[in-house]
């Protein structure tokens, strides 16, 4: 596929790292949990930044919070805190960093209860990812009652940078429901059927 000759969201811009995260990641249902995890932190460390600047940081988070394997970052105490406060590689943002470390903590519960967080999660659309047909980028939603109760149901249970809006992100980012516009190429290409396709 020639990166240059197919209609994308007009999000996508020109940006390489944008783009690729476009065409390959963004809509694609995720059924791994280290996967969901990450996806939950890194749409609760945009809160107020853009999202080029979270996928720049992308791999410094994973460095800094060992994989991003909720159970090696429920253990983190007070010196990694501090350690994480220091990492430029990473938004130094006392509340978001605290709440990565208490996410991971909910996450490991959440998975306890359900068998895995995805089996949790996907609940939330029946198992199958919303099929959206949008025209243009304002017709789409930054929340909607299904991002609604997973937010409350997420706070509930102790997690923290989980609003309806970051919430609905996750849900774009992990396929749980498809919102590329319909000129975009990948909005055709999960509507027949590669939406039952999984990353890991």
């Amino acid at each position: 596929m020639d990166a240059d000759s197919v209609t994308r969201c007009g999000w996508a811009g020109s940006d390489p790292l944008y783009r690729s995260y476009h065409d390959s990641e963004w809509g694609t249902p995720v059924h791994d949990d280290r996967l969901l995890f990450e996806f939950l932190i890194l749409e609760g460390a945009q809160a107020g930044l853009s999202w080029i600047t979270i996928l720049r940081k992308r791999e410094g988070y994973r460095r800094a919070f060992a994989g991003l394997d909720p159970e090696a970052v429920a253990r983190f105490g007070e010196p990694e805190q501090l350690q994480l406060m220091a990492d430029p590689g990473i938004v130094r943002n006392r509340l978001k960093i605290a709440s990565t470390l208490g996410n991971a903590r909910a996450f490991l519960e959440l998975k306890e209860e359900f068998g895995s967080f995805d089996s949790y999660l996907w609940r939330f659309v029946d198992g199958a990812p919303l099929q959206n047909a949008w025209r243009t980028l304002a017709e789409v939603p930054a929340s909607t009652a299904v991002s609604d109760a997973l937010s409350r149901d997420l706070k509930r249970r102790g997690f923290r940078f989980v609003g309806s809006t970051i919430c609905y992100a996750f849900m774009q980012a992990v396929g749980m429901v498809n919102d590329h516009t319909v000129d975009c190429f990948r909005w055709k290409e999960l509507q027949r059927g590669s939406q039952h396709a999984s990353l890991r």
